[in-house]
Order: C-alpha cells, then structure tokens, then sequence
C-alpha cells in the first residue's frame, strides 16, 4: 500500500500556518510531510519564503510524521556541507525521521548571492560532488575534499544520527533520473510520469522509493477554486525550462498573463469532487510510485483536511 503524505508548502504560507497544517495533516490520516526549501516564493501573491530548516525544528515537536524537503538545492545558495549539517540536526531532532530530498534548483532561489547560474549539465555535476560531500559528513568522520566545485577542510559533524540520512533526488529528466538511480535513496518527481519511474527502476533503482506530488484546489465553489488556483499558482503551468533560470518573483508574475483560468482548471483539481481527488492521486499509485504527496492551494486549509479525512484518504486505502 503506498503512503499519502501532505505537501507543506514554504511559498505559500509563513511558519505558524505550516506548524498548524502539519498538525492537521496528523489528525486527518497523511503518512508523511512534504516541505518545500525555497528562498523566494514563486511570485508576490503567494508571499512567503520561512527558512525550511527552522520550520523543520518546529516540525519535530509539533508531529510525529516523517518530514522530507521537497527539494533542497545544496550547491549554490548554501554550501552541501552546511546542508549536510541542517540534515543531520533534523535527522537527530525527528528521531530518524527525515529524508532530504534534493535537487539541482533553480535560478529563484540561487542566484541571490550574485554567483553565476550555471547550465543544467553542471548543476548536475556539483549535484553529485555535494551528494558525495554529504555522504562523507554523515559519517561522522572528519571530512577534506578538494573537488572541481567544491572545497571542504577539516569538516567533522559531531551531531549526526544513528543511521545516515537517506538522500531522494529530484528529476524531470532523463539525466537527473539516471543520477537519481547511480547516487540517491530514492527518486523524486512531480506528475505522475510511469516511464520515468520505469526509466529510474530500469536504471538502478530498483526497489528504492519513487514519491511524487501533486496541488489540488478544494472547495465548495469549484470556480472560485479555479480561480483561487490561477491566482496563487500561474508559475506551475508554464513550459519548458523557465521555472529553472528565470531569476525573481517579478520575471514570472511578468509571464502569468501567458497562464488562463482555463488552463488552471484543466490542470489541478479543483472542487469537492470526491472521484477527481481520488483519481488524481491514484494515478500516481498506478504509475508506481511509492509516496503520493498533495497540497492544498489557498486559505481554507481546515475544509481541505475534513474533506480528505472523511471522503478520500478512505477511498485510496480501500485499493
């Protein structure tokens, strides 16, 4: 049976409402917590951006849920071996309950500190240089690495958990997927793609966990869940790799008129359709992934976790 777990979503909403929607996610029945690592958020109407590793510390005494971020990028914004010691911690603080899930980022969130964006095919590069940096970490041994993008001295971590921290690698692509499948714990990608998770099973990763996620919009009002949707959201539904290089909230709220209501509509389940938020996340289930991750656009949060509660957490555990 696979798990469905909550998506806490860091662009959306600040500190305190995560903390609550996690507590929500508990009661109503979700496996497993989501978080998404960002600097910015996608555009102003969204309008948050909490450091993740803060709320995570939150996170640890607030629920007993396992707690992934979704994703972390740890090569250019923040050094893999600052990373790898924020993982660590968490790891100690959720009682073995964290993963890090991680990824080769975006232009949003890592170019704050005037360093050069570099192209995919290198960002994969320092994606696994920082992988191999973090694993050494882990171990709690004193770690020197002299790399083609990195340089550690003299790094120990003197708080580390019991077990290494398992390492999900995000992917969209064929590279990252077979990345995913040579170096990481685990497979993440967003759609319910089967050849990719095919390609990642074929490719080396055998019976290590795919999760994937997904927005859904809830509400008694299906168009004004659609339209609640557009509003926050527009930035999902663009093409191509805009999402990857294009380097503040501004540029994308200045690409939102290319995105219709319709196209919110087409796109994300909106409504209290019960049958629609079913399918949705069981299509995930039937292109094999192992953990299906949803979250809920927009305030009303506590209707959100009633609805699945009742009505669609049952459904998708019946098979």
């Amino acid at each position: 049976m696979p798990e469905f777990g909550y998506f806490l979503a860091t662009e959306e909403f600040g500190p305190a409402d995560l903390i609550e929607q996690a507590r929500m996610a508990e009661q109503a029945g979700f496996d497993c917590l989501w978080i998404s690592d960002h600097y910015h958020p996608w555009n102003d109407e969204q309008g948050q951006s909490p450091f993740v590793w803060s709320v995570i510390g939150a996170l640890s005494e607030a629920v007993s849920l396992p707690v992934e971020t979704a994703v972390t990028c740890p090569t250019v914004r923040i050094h893999p071996a600052v990373v790898a010691q924020a993982a660590a911690t968490s790891a100690v603080m959720t009682g073995g309950r964290f993963r890090l899930g991680l990824g080769s980022g975006e232009a949003l969130n890592e170019h704050i500190l005037g360093t050069h964006w570099p192209p995919a095919n290198v960002r994969l590069e320092m994606l696994e240089e920082s992988i191999q940096i973090m694993r050494r970490l882990f171990t709690g041994e004193e770690v020197t690495h002299h790399g083609p993008h990195y340089t550690v001295e003299n790094a120990r971590l003197y708080t580390v958990p019991d077990e290494p921290v398992p390492i999900d690698i995000s992917g969209f692509g064929p590279k990252a997927a077979g990345l995913a499948a040579r170096v990481g714990d685990g497979f993440i990608t967003m759609g319910p793609d089967e050849e990719m998770v095919t390609q990642y099973r074929k490719g080396g990763g055998g019976g290590k966990i795919v999760s994937g996620g997904t927005k859904v919009c809830w509400g008694q009002d299906r168009e004004e869940a659609v339209r609640t949707a557009h509003r926050l959201w527009p930035n999902q539904y663009l093409p191509g790799e805009m999402g990857q290089i294009l380097p503040t909230p501004r540029h994308f709220e200045q690409l939102a008129p290319l995105v219709t209501e319709e196209m919110a509509g087409e796109n994300t389940v909106c409504g209290d359709d019960v049958d629609e938020h079913v399918r949705e996340l069981r299509t995930f289930v039937e292109a094999g992934f192992d953990r299906v991750y949803v979250g809920q656009i927009g305030p009303d949060q506590r209707g959100f976790f009633d609805f699945y509660r009742t009505k669609v957490l049952p459904q998708l555990r019946q098979g």
